[in-house]
């Protein structure tokens, strides 16, 4: 029986792929309906699914233009990109802090700022207008706004190619925070960014410009609780941990979805994925007190 299921699956990935070939070269290709879902991480979190055959579909696209788009991305964004994630926008985040204080002997203000349901207020139009500017094959033009089309407002979690669009709609953003700002050490992990510098009322000056652009050019607001300048030696909350100058502690919230996240179903991969997270900061105790657990586990 199994071995008649995996047959059977396999030849109906090849119909799937044969069938949406002849889609694209006709021009006839369209996207089904989505299966809903929620999820908690930490907070509740709306997933929309694709059908089996749409996701091929997504992913035919993101090997297709991703390595295009990722060459136009700054160094310092961070999200869902091959060799980024958030293992090196913490460093970066520590190498900033150390080189704008000179080594711990000036104070650095940091702005931290959150886009505000970024996901769901992504605008239809001016995301198809950066596509265009990059890709002319009608073909393939015609795919990629049909995926961006399959959602009514926004784009979903939940899709491949959502991670690309966002990062691709917010490199506006960044090229903006770069470019015409002058900001020299600024970071991007999804909706949520960090700019580093000496001078607090520069940064506060910037808020105003950034709310500007964001408004009139991608249609997007920062949410107005998560926007806040604080000093490094008070501690920033970015990415689950609170950083200061000198050390780093992992964020409570961050450290009860680890212990949901690898008991009672402790997987190899994800236990080495959270020890290299620890690794980070200051998380003896912490590491202990998880090893220990393990341990404890392996001798039931």
């Amino acid at each position: 029986m199994k071995k008649f299921f995996l047959i059977s699956l396999s030849f109906n990935l090849s119909h799937n792929i044969f069938d949406l070939k002849e889609e694209v070269i006709s021009g006839s290709y369209y996207h089904g309906n989505y299966e809903f879902f929620q999820i908690r991480e930490p907070k509740l979190r709306d997933i929309h699914k694709a059908t089996v055959r749409d996701r091929i579909m997504h992913h035919a696209i993101y090997r297709a233009v991703y390595p295009y788009f990722d060459k136009l991305f700054i160094f310092d964004s961070y999200s869902c990109r091959l060799d980024k994630g958030t293992h090196k926008a913490l460093a970066r985040f520590k190498s900033f802090v150390r080189k704008e204080s000179l080594n711990n002997t000036k104070t650095v203000w940091i702005l931290k700022g959150d886009i505000r349901k970024c996901f769901a207020s992504i605008d239809h139009q001016i995301l198809k207008n950066i596509i265009s500017r990059h890709i002319i094959c009608p073909k393939s033009i015609q795919v990629i706004y049909a995926v961006i089309d399959s959602f009514p407002k926004g784009i979903p979690l939940g899709n491949l190619t959502s991670q690309l669009f966002i990062n691709l709609y917010l490199n506006e953003f960044d090229q903006y925070v770069k470019r015409v700002l002058k900001v020299s050490k600024y970071i991007r992990y999804a909706d949520d960014f960090v700019i580093f510098s000496r001078n607090k009322i520069w940064l506060e000056n910037l808020i105003l410009d950034i709310k500007i652009f964001l408004a009139d050019n991608l249609k997007l607001e920062l949410h107005p609780d998560k926007v806040f300048i604080k000093t490094a030696s008070s501690g920033l909350d970015f990415l689950g941990w609170v950083h200061f100058e000198k050390y780093h502690i992992l964020r409570t919230r961050t450290k009860i979805r680890m212990y949901q996240t690898i008991f009672p179903d402790t997987k190899s991969e994800v236990i080495a994925s959270y020890l290299g997270l620890l690794d980070y900061g200051n998380t003896f105790k912490i590491k202990t007190d998880l090893l220990e657990k393990i341990e404890h586990l392996k001798d039931l």
